[in-house]
């Protein structure tokens, strides 16, 4: 019998924006701006001494959004409206956080119209079908709706999240605290709160609070609207009535995409050690030369790297 399988999935735009605001700006020896870039590099460092330390994963990805629209921007032209371009000296780091991905020989996966939420869900679904663990890093509120699936099967995986920010697992305990009702309820919460940063429209005047305690009070979105007609008159019943729609639509934008096509093989994920020479290319060409020592002194990398994927 195969021993168990575990994938970590890192939502790397994540990383990107943490890294981005964490660090002030700097530049290499060609004087691009990589300020982001050491940020990214030193978190995915620490996720792979991190998970070495624990159990470490069988296989592992970073996910990234790609540049352009996703298939929501047809359903509705206005989702992500609101949001500002990135700043300007991080743009040219993009490609080198891609760089940086494959420098560590971990793969960097990305699709045109898709998000990598989407990605996300649909690598981790695949993967419980065929009996493995997922482990999403990430603490995205839409990938919540995920945490606690497994497949059907005897022996099928199960799929849970990682916050490193916290150093928090994430489970169906956490994520009940969070929304109040259980993960596969989160999506029907966020139809009726929507998001202003998505710009997912969601029914105005109704905040998280009030979206938990209608689920909670009606089982899903369909039931919430339908219980409005038979509510005492109010501010509350007027906009469920009058708004239902959009959040019908709100349900559709927030509900994550788990039949994808994969854009790589499961299987190509399996971590075989970092080998520290494309690493070493890569920081002493950005001149991130404390990274570099590191890497030559053995304090974590190549060795500990090396050693990220303990046999199972």
């Amino acid at each position: 019998m195969e021993p168990k399988q575990h994938l970590y999935l890192v939502d790397g735009s994540a990383y990107i924006f943490r890294a981005y605001h964490r660090l002030p700006p700097l530049t290499d020896p060609q004087g691009t701006p990589v300020g982001a870039v050491y940020g990214y590099t030193t978190m995915l460092w620490k996720l792979a001494d991190d998970l070495h330390k624990a159990d470490g994963p069988t296989h592992l990805a970073v996910i990234l959004d790609k540049a352009g629209t996703s298939f929501r921007n047809a359903i509705y032209a206005d989702y992500k409206a609101n949001r500002p371009p990135p700043p300007e000296d991080l743009k040219p780091q993009f490609p080198l956080i891609r760089d940086a991905t494959r420098a560590f020989s971990l793969p960097c996966i990305e699709e045109d119209e898709l998000e990598a939420d989407d990605l996300i869900a649909s690598y981790a679904r695949a993967a419980t079908a065929r009996g493995w663990d997922v482990t999403i890093v990430s603490s995205d509120k839409d990938l919540m709706q995920l945490v606690g699936k497994c497949a059907p099967e005897q022996g099928g995986g199960c799929i849970d999240m990682l916050d490193t920010m916290k150093n928090q697992r994430i489970d169906i305990a956490e994520v009940e605290e969070k929304f109040g009702v259980s993960p596969e309820q989160v999506g029907d919460v966020l139809a009726l709160m929507g998001d202003s940063v998505d710009n997912v429209p969601g029914i105005r005047g109704i905040g998280p609070k009030t979206a938990s305690k209608l689920i909670q009070e009606h089982g899903d979105l369909e039931s919430a609207l339908a219980a409005a007609h038979a509510m005492k008159p109010s501010k509350l019943r007027d906009s469920l009535i009058e708004q239902a729609e959009m959040a019908r639509l709100s349900r559709v934008l927030v509900q994550l995409k788990e039949d994808c096509a994969l854009p790589m093989p499961l299987d190509d994920f399996k971590l075989e050690g970092i080998p520290p020479e494309p690493l070493a290319a890569f920081l002493e060409k950005h001149g991130f030369t404390s990274l570099l020592r590191r890497l030559g002194n053995g304090a974590g990398s190549p060795d500990r790297p090396v050693q990220l994927n303990p046999a199972k």
